[in-house]
């Protein structure tokens, strides 16, 4: 299937996790950054979003799904084949390679769930190939000093995160809430990391909320906003 946005498209008939309101919410609210990678990029969405948004910017995905991969580079991402767990010793053969300022990620967030049968969508949305903690060790290390992490989770892994983020020395910067409508519990959670040595950073998080949907069930006048430069 193919989705427009106001400067690309993106095809996502080979990816097991289709394009989603997940994906824009984080390429159009995350931090930008001149060295940047998409962990478990599928389509490549978030990429693009990013390349439009830092036209200079070196950006790149990683997947452990070979057709994600495939289809990420046909939508014009520099996509590769590689787990996070693996990616710092696969960069290393890849010419002109540095850390990174900047690395984003909506990662697998089932943790306790009934699996789906289909194996690629299993893969997508589970944690089993990348648990919270690996994805923030790995990120950590390949974090320059004071380089950004962002994310997209559940509401309910906030603290959790938190948490395990805190003991790589990476700290909650932003945090969004995010709401369906104003009436029901926060949904998803938008968090950006910074690596620090100092723990000062955790008394400066900046917190806000983002409702999606206005009283009519369109989108609301701030979600429209936060994504007016992508949505058609």
């Amino acid at each position: 299937m193919s989705f427009r946005f106001k400067q690309f498209f993106i095809e996502d008939d080979k990816c097991a996790m289709k394009v989603g309101t997940d994906g824009v919410l984080l390429g159009a609210w995350c931090p930008i950054g001149s060295k940047i990678l998409d962990v478990g990029t599928g389509s490549g969405l978030i990429a693009r979003m990013l390349m439009q948004r830092c036209p200079k910017a070196e950006v790149e995905g990683i997947d452990i799904d070979e057709a994600a991969v495939a289809q990420a580079c046909e939508n014009g991402v520099k996509a590769y084949c590689s787990s996070l767990q693996e990616w710092q010793n696969q960069k290393s053969e890849i010419k002109n390679q540095k850390d990174y300022d900047l690395i984003v990620s909506n990662p697998p967030y089932f943790q306790n769930s009934l699996k789906n049968p289909d194996e690629g969508r299993k893969t997508a949305r589970h944690t089993d190939t990348l648990s919270y903690s690996d994805l923030i060790a790995h990120s950590a290390r390949l974090l320059t000093p004071h380089g950004q992490l962002a994310l997209i989770l559940p509401a309910e892994a906030e603290t959790e995160v938190r948490h395990i983020a805190a003991d790589y020395s990476l700290y909650c910067t932003r945090i969004t809430r995010v709401y369906s409508k104003s009436t029901k519990p926060a949904r998803r959670v938008l968090l950006t990391f910074e690596q620090s040595k100092s723990r000062d950073l955790e008394i400066s998080t900046k917190e806000d909320t983002l409702v999606l949907e206005d009283e009519k069930g369109g989108r609301s006048a701030a979600y429209s906003e936060l994504c007016r430069d992508f949505y058609l």
